[in-house]
């Protein structure tokens, strides 16, 4: 009974060890909760870090992002590196300046020295005398000959009342009177129609009439339309030929809204052509248009060149150039001085110590050598006049690495392995 019972014991000691395995699995559970934590604080504290890098990157972006938008930073040179690199200096000097204006300008034909030739009866053109375009005419030469029944039937009634005026020169004063009225509107007619005055006399002293009537031409020029051929059927008005007087001509260009100050009517004009090297022609200024285009903020300038060789022909190009009266006591820099970026102006100005800061400027007229500049500079000033372009790199470079030096890892020294 007793053994029986220690084994029962033992049974129930056995059965009291099987919560042993529940004690395992629960010391398994803990291990993974500790895991489970120690990954929790690992998220945290990379998410911790992330925000952070980008809360520092969002700090020094602007700060770099101005240093390339700056005005550059100054620039050190020793004599030596500017004697290297061709660096010169001006002074900024106060005198007098006579602005100068250059423009691209087209020649065209002066339009008051153009003629349209139209017939002014119905016609058939039975010959031409001028038969193609640039042929040169001169005044009275004929051009074409039209065969026009109107001007049959006015010849016929010319004849008529030459003879009525003949007939009654004997009779009443009354009568008298209105033949000769009928005789003066028969010859005004004509004379309304471009017949010469010698052709009218010519048939009313041979009693003939002409069947065709000439056209000539009312000017000395070259012919630059011709929109008539041999046989073609003729309207009163119809445009037959264009003859432009090239002795004189236009040179039309446009100028930007900034040098309208410049320019005044009957300016001087000095024009260089391509096709004339070294033989500029002078001219003047005849029109300054009323209106600014808002595209291109520029307006439009007429100037007359006298052309008694003809050289200068329609569509040919010129650089226009057009000089102001001086003006006395004006600020000025060489041209070279001024970097122009597009949307503003920039001088280097050089310090007693030798330091070359960049500085904006606000330009005025200017010269072949010389711009005027209204703000931004005193009289007596050291600026760069040459190699300006060169600095200006070297200051928008230093402006940049100032700005990258504030950027995370661009200012701290590599770490040694």
């Amino acid at each position: 009974m007793t053994d029986h019972n220690s084994a029962r014991a033992g049974g129930e000691e056995h059965d009291d060890l099987s919560p042993f395995e529940s004690s395992s699995r629960t010391k398994l559970g803990a291990t993974r909760r500790v895991v489970l934590f120690a990954l929790v604080i690992a998220a945290a504290a990379g998410a911790a870090w992330w925000f952070t890098r980008a809360q520092k990157i969002a700090s020094v972006a602007p700060t770099a992002a101005a240093a390339v938008d700056s005005n550059g930073s100054p620039v050190m040179l020793t004599p030596e590196a500017a004697n290297r690199i061709g660096v010169t200096y001006a002074t900024v000097e106060r005198g007098s300046l006579a602005a100068a204006v250059r423009a691209v300008g087209l020649v065209t034909y002066d339009e008051t020295r153009v003629k349209t030739i139209a017939p002014k009866v119905d016609g058939y053109v039975e010959q031409l005398f001028v038969a193609f375009t640039g042929q040169p005419v001169e005044v009275n030469d004929s051009l074409l000959r039209i065969y026009s029944p109107m001007l049959v039937t006015a010849q016929e009634e010319l004849l008529l009342a030459k003879k009525l005026a003949t007939d009654v020169s004997s009779g009443s004063p009354d009568a008298v009177r209105n033949a000769e009225s009928l005789l003066a509107a028969a010859r005004r007619r004509l004379k309304y129609w471009d017949v010469p005055d010698e052709d009218v006399a010519r048939v009313e002293r041979t009693g003939e009439v002409q069947k065709t009537l000439t056209l000539r031409s009312p000017l000395r020029g070259v012919v630059v339309q011709k929109n008539v051929s041999a046989g073609q059927r003729i309207m009163a008005g119809d445009a037959v030929y264009q003859v432009a007087d090239l002795r004189e001509v236009w040179l039309e260009g446009e100028v930007f809204e900034r040098d309208l100050a410049a320019i005044r009517l009957g300016e001087a004009v000095t024009a260089d052509f391509a096709a004339m090297p070294g033989k500029p022609r002078e001219g003047h200024v005849v029109f300054v248009s009323p209106a600014i285009s808002a595209e291109t903020r520029t307006t439009k300038i007429r100037v007359a060149l006298p052309n008694a060789d003809l050289v200068l022909k329609p569509g040919m190009y010129a650089t226009i150039q057009i000089r102001s009266a001086a003006r006395s006591g004006v600020l000025s820099v060489p041209r070279s001085a001024v970097l122009a970026t597009g949307t503003r102006a920039l001088v280097f100005v050089k310090g007693a110590d030798g330091m070359l800061t960049p500085r904006e400027v606000k330009l005025g007229g200017n010269t072949d050598d010389r711009v005027e500049i209204i703000h931004g500079l005193a009289a007596g000033e050291t600026v760069v006049s040459s190699a300006t372009f060169l600095i200006d790199a070297e200051s928008n470079l230093g402006s940049a690495l100032a700005g990258m030096a504030n950027m995370p890892g661009m200012g701290a020294p590599a770490k040694k392995p």
